[in-house]
């Protein structure tokens, strides 16, 4: 498929970009290229292979939640200077 360099212009024009004019030609050069190539890759016979979102599976690769104390409380208040009721003490710091 052939670019025009009025086709550049345009797309260069909705990218807010300021190409001269010899690379609008080497643009349209390179897009048509590329375009060549998608035209190529549209002739393999794709019958049989299934579509895909991502080349590898994917799963869920997180740890089961389960519900349990890790320590007691007590453990590490123990190293507080001060505590209250099961909570850490500390200066008021908000007037």
């Amino acid at each position: 498929m052939k670019i025009s360099k009025e086709e550049v212009e345009h797309i260069a024009k909705l990218a807010r970009l300021e190409i001269d004019e010899k690379e609008k030609e080497r643009f349209a050069h390179q897009l048509s290229d590329v375009l060549n190539h998608m035209e190529k890759l549209d002739q393999l016979d794709t019958e049989y292979v299934e579509p895909t979102s991502h080349i590898l599976p994917i799963h869920n690769v997180f740890k089961g939640d389960e519900i349990k104390e890790v320590f007691p409380m007590a453990d590490p208040l123990s190293n507080a200077p001060q505590k209250d009721h099961g909570h850490y003490r500390v200066p008021k710091i908000v007037e």
